[in-house]
């Protein structure tokens, strides 16, 4: 741990205190949109806020649930029928996927992830919230999934409780229009869900409350696996690590640019993953690196890892000892405190530029987007991956160029070929999506009459996948039993992979290094 003086000691019990006060009601909340409990909300906020700080690999973030993590949360005790048991076996596998990624170093893999598929899956994460918290808000029970929450609006709407909005109103009124100078001492949420909770009392309100809140330690549980839904479990077991190390890693980078400070990406991935793999055996809510927390640690005076360990402790005293107050905070208060989330996770720095990006780029946006509110997470991050691999590779095989000349004219910069010999020039990337236009270029060369030899030219070719050269290797023989001679010129890197390889009809001896030596080549 960094050495701690006064001034910073002093920082990171402020920082602490201050993030725990904000994580708080975040924790309630969360907790009780799951589905599991207000209870679960802060077990995973201790536990994975105390795990990550301790083994992570950035000293002032602030872990716990968030808004993306509680939605996959309550997607997987929906689809096992709200087997909790089974929904802490997706987040078990969830924290170790994420221990596996950190040990094989693919923390800076981050920034490769498209950023359409990132923008189209938070926003619908931030209206999959705002969708499911319209119930609680009109004093109705809450939907287990947005689909079930727009079906059921004539349903919530006959259910209307004056009372319960008016709570959510005042409530979305403190968190949108606190003043900055009020809120950097007393946080809006946690503004919001004191002011609200007594004027209900004193009024004697009758709306749904969250109810009974266990206190002391957790639990310990057991995370039930079962075969059959074993192809389930993992599915949203990654579907968890993946959107986990990704809201993480960002959190980590907006760390690095308030503090000037480098985080270690792999060691951060591993503290994350062995927090959620806590959470499973305690009954916690799994999380991430909050943004918000962090940075609300950072600008409160969190320096060190210390501020961290504050922020857990804080919330275990609370946990202990005041868990009962909590039990009367009205669900409408914490609806609007969600609501306010929800809107805060939308992108609207990609949804104002939506008309002037590129088609294809807010194509895979709107599928994202489409796919995580309408039909699942999973498969909207899955067609998400297939949609943006497909761009690059469309776009890589545009940039490609395949033409070829032969003996019957000069070509400026090529030497003069002898009668018989054909060249197809290949530029650019050489790989599954540009394969077919070589194959078709070759097939109107050799059906020549008086081909006697075609040299592949492949100089400029500046990456070649095992496809392209199976098909290299695959036209080298076709043209050999026709008795025409096959030939190619490959840069040095793609030589020594053709050689590395041994394909049986691309010896060495056919292989050059420019197209002087190919030509002059018996």
């Amino acid at each position: 741990m960094q050495n701690i003086s006064a001034t910073t000691l002093r920082g990171d019990l402020f920082g602490g205190l201050t993030a725990g006060v904000v994580a708080l009601p975040l924790a309630l909340a969360f907790g009780v949109a799951s589905g599991a409990g207000a209870a679960a909300g802060l077990y995973g906020a201790i536990a994975l806020g105390l795990m990550a700080t301790l083994f992570g690999g950035t000293r002032v973030q602030i872990s716990g649930p968030t808004g993306p993590m509680t939605v996959v949360f309550a997607s997987a005790i929906a689809a096992f029928g709200g087997s909790f048991e089974m929904a802490l076996a997706v987040v078990l596998v969830g924290g170790l996927l994420q221990v596996a990624l950190g040990l094989m170093k693919t923390g800076g893999l981050v920034r490769y992830i498209p950023y359409p598929v990132i923008s189209g899956f938070m926003s619908g994460i931030g209206i999959i919230i705002i969708l499911l918290q319209f119930g609680p808000l009109l004093g109705a029970p809450p939907s287990s999934s947005p689909l079930k929450a727009l079906a059921n609006i004539p349903a919530t709407l006959g259910a209307f409780n004056h009372q319960a909005l008016l709570l959510g109103a005042i409530t979305l009124a403190i968190v949108f229009l606190t003043p900055i100078r009020i809120s950097r001492f007393m946080p809006s949420p946690l503004l919001a869900l004191i002011a609200c909770t007594l004027l209900s009392v004193i009024l004697g309100f009758d709306v749904p409350t969250i109810g009974h809140i266990p206190t002391g330690l957790p639990d310990l549980h057991l995370p039930h696996f079962s075969l059959e839904q074993w192809t389930l479990i993992f599915t949203l077991g990654l579907t968890l690590a993946l959107l986990g190390s990704i809201d993480s890693l960002l959190t980590s980078l907006v760390a690095d640019s308030i503090t000037q400070t480098r985080h270690r990406p792999n060691k951060e991935l591993i503290g994350q993953g062995l927090g959620n793999v806590l959470c499973s055996f305690i009954g916690g809510l799994p999380g991430a690196g909050a943004t918000m927390r962090t940075v609300v640690n950072v600008n409160s005076g969190g320096q060190t890892r210390l501020s961290g360990v504050v922020h857990s402790v804080f919330l275990l005293l609370l946990l202990l000892g005041l868990a009962p107050l909590a039990s009367g905070i009205p669900l409408a208060v914490l609806a609007g405190i969600l609501i306010k989330v929800g809107i805060d996770i939308l992108d609207y720095r990609l949804l104002k530029l939506i008309k002037r990006i590129p088609k294809q780029e807010s194509l895979i946006m709107v599928v994202v987007f489409a796919l995580t509110v309408l039909v699942d997470l999973v498969i909207a991050v899955g067609a998400g991956v297939v949609l943006a691999m497909g761009l690059l590779t469309w776009r890589v095989a545009k940039e490609a160029h395949i033409s070829f000349h032969d003996d019957s004219g000069t070509v400026p910069g090529m030497p003069v070929l002898q009668h018989g010999v054909r060249v197809v020039n290949v530029r650019g990337a050489l790989f599954f999506g540009t394969t077919s236009q070589m194959l078709d270029r070759i097939e109107r060369v050799d059906q020549v009459l008086d081909t006697r030899e075609i040299i592949f030219n492949c100089s400029q070719v500046h990456f070649m996948d095992l496809t392209a050269i199976f098909a290299l290797d695959e036209m080298a023989a076709r043209l050999q039993k026709k008795g025409i001679k096959a030939t190619v010129i490959a840069s040095p890197e793609v030589k020594e992979q053709l050689l590395q390889l041994h394909a049986p009809h691309l010896p060495p001896e056919i292989i050059h290094d420019s197209l002087e030596k190919a030509t002059a080549s018996p």
